[in-house]
């Protein structure tokens, strides 16, 4: 693998340190600021308006003409750039099409698992399953697209002694590719951290002068120092809760491939069950609900030797999600495909509503993995606070009901639940209310009754099955019970391939199967569980509890062939050739794999670029 061309640089850049204001920083790598020396001989580029997906460009180099200062950290973060508040139309290759995009609303639909139930019978666990579908990206046919929501961005990067040489350069070539796909409303603030942690710059609008910052702000990052993740999420907290202008979405998104040393000093223990990761996380970064927190801090565990159970901590925490990245070369890829959701983002602060039509009927249960969920005393009504969703992203709840008798005055028909839901729309600010299509319900014939179970119920069933199953087996690696953690995927895995979606063909139980073999083979002894076994179950449980996808075992090689972009190709065709390929692909939206291609893309135009030079040098 060929390192970036930044990371040569790396050796030459001369750091002088400077002292901070009252608003303090750590002491750190990156505690001072840059100055490049005339070895350096990279040129500016300007970024490309051209299309990224139809002609990428590699990372921009920086400019040796203009050395990156970093300017003393005020008190107060309040330094941040204004918004722009006109709103202004995606470029074709950004919109994205879901099969309710006409509508531009969240659809909702119901399935009951049987079609029919006699009248003289009752169930006590009838499931039905909420289906929920945020709208796409672009308007009906013809019309103008709507603007997306503008992004606040907060990139929070290890620099510790660890990352030295080709990891840091690897670190450099992806935020270089995050900071050329983002558009001028969205912004950016990078924060850095060893020993301590600093705030590399404010945050800062994405035009062409913000982006040149921020490369300047990344290609001065150097190694060196220990891991102190809880300063830098204290100082993200910092920029995200005192910044003076807002826009509509915003996030964290935090790299790490070492532990944490100062906040939660390891206290012995198998796995560093012990630790109290929970001191990692600032308080305004708590996930409250629907209303969500104030930024979700989607983690990334970089390599072998970062803490799975850290990084997964501080995710549940703030309802981001945590993507463990094995591959040293496929770190652009996973940004790639969190980003391609972070500027997605159609729905936010949505809460699904369920109440029982039927007289007779109650609610038993509802299984919403880790979205809140909240079942009235008697029964009669339920709700589930999702929060945020990307455009075409999908969410699937399991409801568990008593259906009573029917009585003779009753139709032919009883109506079991009905759905609605209330959320922002995150392009208009505004607040929606949108009704379910019909009532979810079942037909009540008389005498003995033939029906075809439905297969979105079972899928989902085994899915929820299976995630259980997937917790307890890692309960089990914890406590050094790796046969019993085996015993509990094979279970599930040989439950998944039996079922009737999977024996039809369908793409999310193949994928489900592979996964689970996966972690088998991870889970089987205590140095393969330490050495990734426990990151790849944690990133899996991370993916299954929220219904979004994670980086797992994304092999550069695999994503290169199966995102390329095929004539006539679906986002669904593309998913099956990815879980084909042996890849994780469980919950990808169209606006992932697209930002995966560009991704994948960038990275061959920047590899032979590279082997250009090296012909070059040859020759002379």
């Amino acid at each position: 693998m060929e390192s970036s061309p930044w990371s040569n640089c790396h050796g030459d850049m001369r750091r002088t340190r400077t002292r901070s204001s009252g608003g303090g920083s750590g002491s750190g790598s990156g505690s001072g600021h840059a100055v490049f020396p005339p070895q350096c001989s990279h040129q500016d580029q300007s970024h490309s308006r051209r299309s990224a997906s139809t002609n990428p460009s590699p990372p921009s180099p920086v400019p040796s003409s203009q050395p990156f200062f970093r300017p003393m950290e005020p008190r107060v973060f309040d330094d941040d750039d204004p918004v722009d508040r006109t709103p202004r139309p995606l470029r074709d290759d950004q919109q994205y099409r879901g099969a309710n995009a006409d509508g531009g609303a969240v659809a909702l639909t119901t399935h009951c698992e049987c079609s029919a139930l006699a009248r003289d019978a009752s169930a006590d666990d009838f499931a039905v399953l909420v289906h929920a579908r945020a709208p796409g990206m672009a308007g009906a046919v013809g019309a103008a697209a709507p603007a997306r929501a503008p992004l606040d961005l907060v990139t929070v990067l290890d620099v510790s002694g660890s990352m030295v040489g080709t990891k840091l350069g690897l670190l450099k070539q992806a935020m270089g590719f995050v900071i050329d796909n983002l558009g001028p409303r969205d912004r950016v603030c990078v924060v850095s951290f060893s020993s301590g942690a600093n705030r590399l710059m404010r945050l800062a609008r994405m035009s062409d002068a913000g982006k040149s910052l921020a490369r300047r702000a990344v290609q001065s990052l150097a190694a060196g120092g220990g891991t102190n993740i809880g300063e830098a999420l204290r100082r993200a907290a910092k920029v995200i809760d005192e910044r003076m202008h807002r826009n509509a979405v915003a996030s964290v998104v935090l790299l790490s491939d070492g532990q944490d040393t100062y906040t939660v000093p390891r206290r012995g223990g198998y796995g560093g069950r012990d630790a109290n990761y929970d001191a990692l996380v600032p308080p305004s970064f708590a996930y409250t609900g629907a209303g969500g927190p104030s930024a979700p801090v989607h983690t990334f565990g970089f390599g072998t030797d970062h803490d799975a159970a850290a990084m997964h901590t501080i995710a549940e925490a703030t309802g981001g999600t945590f993507s463990f990245i094995e591959d040293e070369a496929a770190i652009q890829d996973a940004f790639a495909q969190c980003i391609g959701g972070l500027l997605s983002v159609t729905v936010q602060e949505l809460r699904l509503d369920i109440a029982c039509v039927h007289p007779g009927v109650r609610l038993r249960a509802v299984k919403s993995g880790s979205y809140g969920s909240r079942i009235d005393a008697d029964g009669r009504s339920a709700s589930v606070d999702v929060g945020e969703l990307y455009a075409d992203e999908e969410r699937r709840f399991l409801l568990f009901l008593h259906v009573p008798r029917a009585r003779p005055a009753d139709d032919d028909d009883t109506h079991l639940v009905r759905v609605a839901c209330v959320y922002r729309d995150t392009a208009t600010g505004r607040g929606k209310n949108v009704a379910g299509e019909e009532d979810a319900k079942v037909r009540r014939p008389w005498g003995p009754v033939t029906s075809e179970r439905s297969v979105e119920v079972e899928r989902e069933r085994v899915r929820v099955e299976a995630t259980g199953g997937i917790a307890a087996a890692r309960a089990a690696a914890e406590r050094g019970a790796h046969a019993e953690a085996v015993e509990i995927l094979r279970h599930r895995q040989r439950s998944v391939t039996r079922s009737a979606a999977a024996r039809a063909g369908d793409s999310t139980c193949l994928a489900l199967s592979r996964e689970l073999r996966e972690m088998r083979a991870r889970v089987a002894s205590r140095q393969r569980y330490e050495l990734s076994g426990r990151a790849y179950v944690l990133a899996g449980l991370s993916s299954h509890a929220q219904q979004r996808a994670t980086s797992r075992q994304m092999m550069s090689g695999g994503v290169a062939e199966a995102t390329a972009t095929r004539s006539g190709e679906s986002a669904g065709e593309r998913s099956v050739a990815l879980a084909t390929a042996g890849l994780t692909t469980s919950y990808m939206t169209p606006a992932m794999l697209d930002m995966l291609g560009r991704s994948r893309r960038s990275r061959e135009l920047l590899q032979q670029r590279q082997q250009q030079t090296k012909e070059r040098r040859r020759t002379f």
